[in-house]
């Protein structure tokens, strides 16, 4: 495989074409090399427009996914963010050439460790891996100017809004199959919440947060 052309042909043909058409996007998507993030045995997938498995039956979201959440973040150099959800740790990666600081978070140890290993690997300096439970946020180390969720919830915890700064923005992918969307949630004066619906996608569930009540009859 001629994984430089695989890269391009990814940027092009799927990325692009789902309106991530920030040059700083497209440029560390190119820059940072995917392949490494992936487990060896799924290397030949890393570019193709499809979750990747990961280790305890987690996955990596889509290539075109990643991009877009990352654009809508708008994340800035001085900014101090927060990854519920570290899987392989390629989208904590993006967000370190963007941000002050990322830390990330995953509940599960196998991926605790994946991703400290692939984040070394890379050279980020600007990173923290912590094993926690995602649905509670990082309490001990906000307030946070972005907050990202790489997986999809039902709703967004008050608790985690609460770790923004005045400013400061949430993305999430929201809903429940069929229908699911990316959500923008920005922090306004006096710990007021707009939201704003930017896609429809789908992405599997981040472990520990609430699922609607089924009531039978």
């Amino acid at each position: 495989m001629n994984i430089e052309q695989a890269r391009f042909n990814m940027i092009e043909q799927q990325i692009r074409p789902w309106d991530v058409l920030d040059a700083g996007v497209l440029g560390l998507l190119a820059a940072v090399k995917r392949e490494d993030f992936v487990p060896v045995a799924q290397k030949a997938l890393a570019f193709v427009d499809a979750e990747i498995t990961l280790p305890e039956g987690q996955t990596m979201l889509a290539p075109r996914v990643e991009a877009r959440l990352l654009q809508e973040a708008k994340v800035q150099r001085h900014e101090k963010v927060l990854e519920i959800g570290a899987g392989s740790g390629f989208m904590a990666a993006l967000l370190a050439h963007r941000a002050q600081h990322v830390f990330t978070v995953d509940n599960r140890p196998a991926l605790v460790r994946m991703a400290t290993d692939n984040l070394k690997r890379a050279g980020l300096s600007n990173v923290t891996v912590l094993e926690a439970d995602g649905h509670a946020g990082l309490p001990s180390e906000g307030p946070f100017d972005v907050i990202v969720l790489s997986g999809s919830v039902a709703s967004v915890p008050q608790a985690l809004l609460d770790q923004l700064k005045d400013g400061g923005r949430l993305i999430a992918i929201v809903g429940a199959l069929p229908v699911m969307r990316a959500t923008l949630f920005t922090r306004q004066a006096a710990g007021a919440f707009s939201r704003v619906e930017l896609f429809d996608t789908v992405a599997q569930r981040l472990d520990g947060f609430a699922e609607p009540t089924r009531f039978s009859f």
